[in-house]
């Protein structure tokens, strides 16, 4: 896709609580913020409308049906803003072919909807944060609620081809060297990272996962310490294929305000092209490579 102006997106930082209605309110505060017609995208955190729900179960069997309110809120906002909303994640109980999940789990599926409201991406989490951690709560246990998903996706849209992911998957390089080999210019990683892990880990992933694919990387936090007691790193971030980071916001709720410059990225792929190359690469064309500023 041959952008020539700077795309202006807008991510979502959010405290988010278990409790729906209190998520959603907070969201909105921050939306407020963005005019009609301001950006192209809105980016969301993982886990935006309950963070640590006691039953992500009860909100997917919800949302798996007709009556889903937190899809409805989310088409509401996509036609009003006049964006597309790459929604974090919130918990299904359907697969994407409409079979129900196993085992009384739910799938934490990211969800995008284009500027008339209609969900044009499915992505389920496909890896699960099942890990130790040395803060208050120590045990992450993801998968005894959580099933993992199968499928990778890349959604072509009006700006740019994007890559989705979901915060743990940045351990997973792979994963974005096929998203990228499925044509993905902008990854998409909304996150709730650990205060721990964040600190140690969450910036030279985001950079390492830009670098390696010529992408940008778009990733939308939780922040802070939550109704539920956990505590999350925030952070929110935009790092371009070079490796820079082109905005931030550190802590506390917000919206993050900037642009991705595809001149930029056209630039870094074709004159590093390691995203394409492998051991057994053809080199008879190194000469056609432009020199690195």
């Amino acid at each position: 896709m041959q952008n020539n102006e700077p795309i202006p997106i807008a991510l979502i930082q959010l405290t988010s609580s278990f409790d729906v209605s209190r998520s959603l309110q907070a969201l909105d505060v921050q939306l407020q913020k963005i005019a009609p017609g301001e950006v192209a995208a809105v980016f969301l955190p993982e886990n935006f409308a309950a963070l640590a729900a006691s039953s992500p179960l009860e909100i997917g069997q919800r949302e798996s049906r007709d009556d889903h309110p937190i899809r409805n809120y989310l088409k509401q906002k996509a036609k009003s803003l006049s964006s597309y909303i790459f929604a974090g994640t919130l918990p299904l109980s359907a697969r994407p072919d409409g079979a129900p999940v196993s085992s009384g789990r739910v799938r934490a599926a990211s969800l995008v909807l284009d500027p008339e409201g209609q969900e044009v991406a499915r992505y389920d989490k496909k890896h699960l944060f099942d890990v130790f951690v040395e803060d208050g709560q120590g045990q992450y246990l993801e998968s005894a609620a959580f099933e993992a998903g199968e499928d990778l996706c890349v959604l072509e849209t009006v700006f740019g081809s994007v890559g989705l992911s979901v915060c743990y998957d940045l351990r997973f390089p792979e994963l974005y060297r096929s998203l990228t080999a499925m044509g993905a210019e902008i990854f998409s990683v909304p996150s709730a990272f650990t205060r721990v892990t964040g600190a140690a880990h969450f910036e030279v992933l985001l950079r390492a996962r830009a670098i390696e694919n010529g992408g940008f990387v778009v990733a939308a936090c939780q922040t802070g310490t939550h109704d539920s007691g956990r505590e999350t790193f925030g952070h929110s971030m935009v790092v371009s294929p070079w490796g820079k980071i082109v905005a931030v916001l550190a802590d506390g709720e917000g919206v993050l305000k900037t642009a991705l410059d595809f001149e930029a990225l056209r630039r870094f792929r074709a004159q590093i092209p390691s995203w394409q190359q492998g051991p057994a690469a053809d080199h008879s064309n190194a000469s056609d490579i432009e020199k690195v500023f």
